[in-house]
């Protein structure tokens, strides 16, 4: 059994993350399922793809990812089966993938066709339930994945328009629960300062670097350029959003 790495933004209020762990356990028993996350921000795929991004680099090889972040559930989006070189990922064709494609690159893709193997019915609006879930506990189980659809080609994944790139311009790519603004910047060598929102920040080496109610930038644990307000939320004192230009500043 391979285990199934499960990230949504169902909440915990409502009982659809419960659902879905309710049938990877009949369909795939045994397997081991971890929860990610749950409480992302609905419907948010940039914020949903960094948390892949960050998790993935410490989930066992081989293991079976289950994300379902699906604002498109119902339309025409294609549901996938992805075979990478560490991992294996169940999920919408809508960008999840596109930061995660750097460190654990795509090699196989497979389109699920739930008609083939669906036990019941399929709801328009729970694709999560009644054709993600199925589809993790297939693989989870060791079955192939061929059995799930045809084929395409790897190279037709929806990216995002958003990438991890060196510097030294980026922008604002999502906020943690803290406020905290990760930028999509991975820069080889720290600067001296970063400007965001005309702003010049110091860049320290964490939050106690600065006096309390200050702001700093910093290298996250993912390996992304973060910027931080001690004590407070830099999203707020700093009047940040998605997107906002960020420049390292030598």
């Amino acid at each position: 059994m391979r285990t199934v790495y499960f990230l949504s933004d169902f909440g915990v209020r409502d009982v659809y993350a419960g659902v879905v762990r309710a049938v990877l356990r009949q369909r795939a028993p045994g397997a081991a399922v971890v929860d990610l996350a749950h409480d992302l921000p609905p419907g948010d795929l940039r914020h949903a793809a960094f948390q892949l991004y960050a998790a993935v680099p410490y989930l066992e090889p081989g293991g079976v990812v289950l994300a379902v972040v699906d604002p498109g559930v119902g339309t025409a989006r294609r549901a996938l089966a992805v075979r990478a070189e560490r991992l294996f990922y169940v999920l919408p064709d809508n960008g999840l993938i596109s930061l995660v494609a750097r460190c654990d690159p795509p090699q196989r893709v497979w389109r699920l066709e739930p008609e083939r193997w669906a036990a019941g019915p399929v709801s328009a609006t729970f694709h999560g339930r009644d054709v993600f879930a199925p589809a993790a506990a297939h693989l989870a189980a060791g079955r192939p994945a061929a059995a799930l659809g045809p084929e395409v080609d790897a190279g037709s994944l929806m990216r995002l328009e958003v990438d991890v790139v060196p510097g030294p311009e980026g922008e604002v790519l999502t906020f943690d629960r803290f406020g905290n603004a990760i930028t999509n910047l991975e820069p080889e060598a720290l600067p001296e300062a970063v400007l965001v929102s005309g702003r010049r920040l110091p860049v320290g080496r964490t939050f106690a670097d600065v006096p309390p109610g200050e702001a700093l930038a910093y290298l996250g644990s993912s390996g992304l350029l973060e910027i931080a307000v001690r004590r407070g939320s830099a999203r707020e004192a700093l009047g940040l959003v998605e997107g906002a230009a960020v420049r390292l500043e030598p």
